[in-house]
Order: C-alpha cells, then structure tokens, then sequence
C-alpha cells in the first residue's frame, strides 16, 4: 500500500516538472531531488521504471534529436532523451490536481501537491490545507498524549527529542493557520469581485 502511494507521489511530481518544461532524464531526476528530497530519501532507481510506466500509458513521449555527425552507438541513449507531457498527460495531471483526499495530507503527498499549487483550483487547495491541519491536530494530541505517559521515565534527551517534535508540528499548525486564512480571504475577495461584476453587468431599466 505504502508502495503504490509512493508511486502515486512520483507520478505526480513527474507530470508536474514535465508540464513546466521538457527535461532530460538527467535534469528530471535533479528537479525530482529537490522536489521529493525535502518530504523523503528519493531513489533515482524508481524514477526509470516509472518514466516507463507513463509511456505505456501515453502519458508522456520521448523525443530523441539524432546528430548525423556522431556515430548512433557512441550516443549516450538516455542523455539524448527529451521526455515531453502528451495532451492525455496534462489530462492526467489536472486530474491528479483535483485529489484532496487523505493521501494528500500526509507528509510527501502533501509536499508534491503544494510544489503545485499555482496549478490547482482554489476549492481544492482550501481541503488540502484543512486536511493537512487535521491530520497534524491528530499527530498533536498523540505525541502530547505519549510525552504525558512517558514524561517521567525517560532521560532528559529523549525528552528533548520529544519535544522539539512537539514544537515542530505546532509550528506547521501556525504555518497552515495563516496559509487557510490568506486562502478564504482571497475566495471571498473573489467571490465579492464576482458578485459586484454580476451586478454591474446587469441590464439597467429605462425610465419612461
């Protein structure tokens, strides 16, 4: 299960680079390095077998540039390779971009789906964020809960660790109270321009 949603992540991550610019295996993996770094430890071995996977799909294509002037078997095969989203892939990506479900809360779905976030529709990001708070309360109350039953019996290092745990999860609950709040602040701004445009759209009556 972990495995197939790890997967899902990757997808995403690669769907998202791709639909900023056509890259080379090798800068697809630098991007996906920072991109995936930051949330886990990103391992370069998946990155080819899922490549594959969406070229089966027809999710992307690979545009390979030949150079008469350099013998075919002297070119480095993967260096070559430009790897392009098709028009079925940023079908796929835009679908991707509507899941606020509970596998985007969690620590590296998250991250990936806010890395795109100026892609994703303002309802969509809304649930994200509110997902993400509720599943940090959540991880609040049972590490708070787990300090309180174990204050007492561990060293004073432990303790530490604990707490510097604790410190970091209130810290992204802040972070994620000021992200919500700018978020509604903005719908509701744009509601509001809507709804004065509607108006003065509206046709006027004559008097007689």
């Amino acid at each position: 299960m972990a495995g197939k949603k790890g997967a899902g992540v990757l997808e995403l991550a690669v769907l998202g680079l791709l639909h900023e610019s056509p890259m080379h295996g090798y800068e697809l993996r630098k991007q996906l390095n920072i991109l995936l770094g930051m949330f886990r430890a990103f391992s370069y071995g998946s990155l080819y077998p899922c490549l594959k996977q969406l070229l089966a799909k027809g999710l992307i294509v690979e545009d390979r540039p030949q150079e008469p002037t350099v013998p075919l078997a002297l070119q480095s095969r993967r260096s070559k390779i430009v790897y392009k989203l098709t028009a079925e892939g940023k079908e796929r990506l835009e679908q991707l971009l509507t899941e606020a479900g509970p596998a985007a809360w969690e620590d590296e779905g998250f991250g990936v789906h806010f890395a795109f976030f100026s892609h994703t529709r303002a309802d969509v990001r809304l649930r994200i964020l509110e997902g993400r708070r509720s599943r940090l309360e959540e991880r609040l109350e049972s590490v708070r809960a787990a300090l309180a039953r174990t204050r007492e019996r561990v060293d004073s290092y432990t303790l530490e660790l604990q707490n510097h745990g604790l410190e970091s999860v209130e810290r992204e609950v802040r972070w994620l109270n000021e992200l919500i709040g700018r978020e509604r602040a903005e719908q509701e701004q744009a509601r509001t321009s809507e709804r004065i445009q509607s108006i003065q759209n509206m046709p006027r009556e004559t008097g007689r």
